[in-house]
């Protein structure tokens, strides 16, 4: 028989155990080439040079992608091995060398690569302008995107995709040669490390494991707080709670879980259903050995849910950036720029105007936020922040139920990342500086209205609403730079391209002085380009995460069912039925595919929340929506397991 005759049907043989190997390599291929593509598809590079977006990030996230490629090939391709151990020991038995072998897997892969590689850029290709429109339209551009192959790109896969095969080929070769004949038989039949007598040691462990992650989570929540946080130990809470929720994690699985199962077994008192066979005990003996893979799993999905999460956090708010940087359509100071008002009666363009007088005034930091100099950190309370002050009958316009007492204030506007940090409590007393005057107010209400340029408070200091009366007094004292502004909205919406054009020629022409100053559509316009960008890569890598985490779960779950296979003959010889046999496998594939998914997304949870402000301003929904997403993900690899320990349990006789 020739090596070419024996390949062939050595791989008609093995098609049970490379098909879902094949298809997501594929998959793996068809992604990342995909994404190669777009890269370099002229559309996209047009569209992200006139959006003024760094394309800077695709090649990097390319890299990335790579990454997680050769980590999948190289684990999937172990477990592989794994079931072809017997098989390989048989070439070697009947007088085959290990250099022919290694021959024979060598065409195997280099054909099973070559087939995946075709079929996967093919896909590519084709999925590439797909990609493309959907990059298009969360950036909200209306460009049409066709097909473009790059030989670039090509030229890049290919080279990719033959290192991996190399690498592939490295860790057989490591395999062949390192395995004994003995040990090739007996692969596949080794046990996972298996939990013999669980001793107080295993018990403590377990407990330790538990209050990790509780740490963890309870350090997340205190990561940004002002009392004792320093830019210096910032870094060291961050690596801190990242040590104590992945070792946690590990222990958590190693030991925590045998811990919960034995509870739960002990609690039955001997009397076991074969539910509890099947799931409660399966669960707790395989556990251990499965440590090291469940915790890179959790780790994995709770980064990719993490990145996702905030990538849409911030794509999400993009409105609401928009709005607190400008919270008028157009913004104008000191009555400069009139002629942009005079050009919009002309052209019929209907308009709103709110006019606010405005002085500046400095603020003790200490009566804001209470805080003793010990306590505050990276804050220094000794210092005056300098806010503006607004006029009672001017805020009127756009809170006319406001209403203020002599020597009281409200404040407002306070509501960037410096608010979360150090939020503002109403009912108590500040001192203020105007000129040589000092002055003591009574907080009477702290709101979230916005209608200041983000230039005016860029230092993120409140702005404070006081009565008429003490609003000249402050004026006649103080000579700010910009004593008014003038915020404009258009009425209608068609009107705002005509608009937009009018406002920027003023603004080139140096009418509008301040060309700091963007309109809210630009800020828009940017934040969704950089924002639709940004969580089309995370995407793109959430979608690789999820590959390589639930493809790994699957295959491991394929490998315990091929081990499981004889006790479900002899469990089926003594009288269960599919049924009885199922109902444990469920409980095992719920929990097998469940709690990595739990932790992972508790992990991600507590990750997001402690700093989720710094990418939007809105947490929930975002969260919600991404959740779903993975969770969803997972069910489908969860009902694809099912289904092969349904197909072992009904061949077991």
């Amino acid at each position: 028989m020739t090596l070419t005759s024996l390949v062939l049907r050595s791989m008609k043989k093995n098609v049970k155990h490379y098909y879902l190997y094949f298809f997501a390599l594929i998959f793996s291929v068809t992604l990342c080439f995909s994404f190669v593509t777009i890269q370099y598809n002229p559309s996209v590079i047009e569209a992200l040079e006139a959006s003024g977006t760094a394309t800077a990030g695709f090649e990097s996230i390319t890299y990335v992608l790579y990454f997680i490629l050769i980590f999948f090939i190289l684990y999937a391709n172990q477990i592989f091995m794994k079931r072809r151990s017997k098989e390989i020991g048989l070439y070697q038995l009947i007088g085959m060398t290990k250099g022919f072998v290694f021959r024979l897997l060598l065409i195997e892969n280099v054909v099973l690569f070559s087939l995946a590689a075709g079929i996967g850029m093919v896909l590519g290709f084709v999925a590439s302008r797909f990609f493309a429109m959907i990059l298009m339209k969360l950036m909200k551009n209306d460009a049409i995107v066709s097909l473009s192959f790059s030989m670039t790109a090509f030229s890049k896969s290919l080279i990719i995709f033959a290192l991996l095969l190399a690498v592939v080929m490295i860790q057989i070769f490591i395999m062949i040669r390192k395995a004994s004949l003995l040990s090739l038989f007996n692969a596949e039949k080794k046990a996972d490390e298996r939990v013999k007598k669980f001793s107080p040691f295993h018990m403590m462990m377990g407990i330790v494991g538990i209050c990790l992650i509780a740490y963890g989570y309870y350090d997340s929540t205190r990561l940004f707080s002002v009392e004792g946080a320093t830019t210096n130990n910032l870094l060291v809470n961050m690596l801190l709670i990242l040590g104590s929720s992945i070792l946690g994690t590990y222990l958590f699985f190693r030991y925590s879980v045998a811990l919960i199962m034995n509870l739960i077994r002990k609690s039955k008192k001997g009397y076991l259903k074969i539910t509890d066979v099947l799931g409660v005990t399966t669960i707790m003996h395989r556990m251990k050995g499965n440590a090291s893979s469940l915790t890179l799993i959790t780790v994995l999905t709770g980064l990719a849910v993490g990145i996702m999460t905030l990538s849409y956090i911030s794509y999400y708010s993009s409105e609401a950036d928009a709005k607190r940087l400008s919270p008028f359509d157009y913004i104008l100071f000191d009555n400069k720029g009139i002629e942009f008002l005079n050009q919009l009666e002309a052209e019929g363009i209907e308009y709103e105007k709110t006019t606010f007088h405005l002085s500046m005034v400095n603020v003790k930091m200490s009566d804001l936020f209470n805080l003793d100099e010990k306590d505050a950190g990276y804050i220094n309370i000794n210092q005056d922040a300098i806010s503006p002050v607004v006029p009672l009958s001017d805020y009127k316009a756009i809170n006319p139920e406001a209403r203020l007492n002599d020597g009281e204030t409200i404040i407002t506007s306070y509501v960037d990342i410096l608010s979360e940090l150090l939020p503002l409590e109403s009912g108590k007393k500040i001192r203020i500086h105007a000129g040589e005057k000092n002055y003591s107010l009574f907080i009477k209400d702290v709101r979230e209205d916005e209608f200041f340029l983000s230039v005016l408070a860029s230092a993120s200091s409140p702005v404070l609403i006081v009565t008429d009366e003490l609003f000249d007094e402050i004026q006649k004292n103080q000579n700010p730079e910009i004593s008014t502004q003038i915020g404009i909205n258009l009425v209608n919406e068609k009107d705002r391209e005509k608009a937009e054009t009018l406002y920027k020629n003023l603004r080139e022409r140096k009418i509008i002085e301040y060309d700091y100053q963007k309109t809210y559509k630009e800020y828009y316009d940017g934040n969704i380009a950089l924002n639709g960008m940004t969580i089309f890569v995370t995407g793109f890598l959430g979608m690789a995460f999820l590959l390589t985490t639930g493809s790994i779960l699957y295959f491991k779950q394929m490998g315990e069912a091929e081990d499981e296979r004889e006790s479900y003959t002899i469990l089926r010889k003594i009288g269960f039925s599919n049924g009885e046999l199922m109902r444990g496998i469920y409980v095992k594939q719920l929990f097998n595919f469940g709690m990595p998914l739990m932790i992972g997304l508790l992990h991600s949870y507590f990750a997001v929340k402690s700093g989720w402000w710094l990418f939007g301003s809105e947490m929930v929904t975002p969260m919600i929506i991404i959740i779903l997403f993975y969770v969803s993900m997972y069910m489908v690899f969860g009902i694809l397991s099912v289904f092969y320990y349904k197909k072992i349990v009904k061949e077991a006789l």
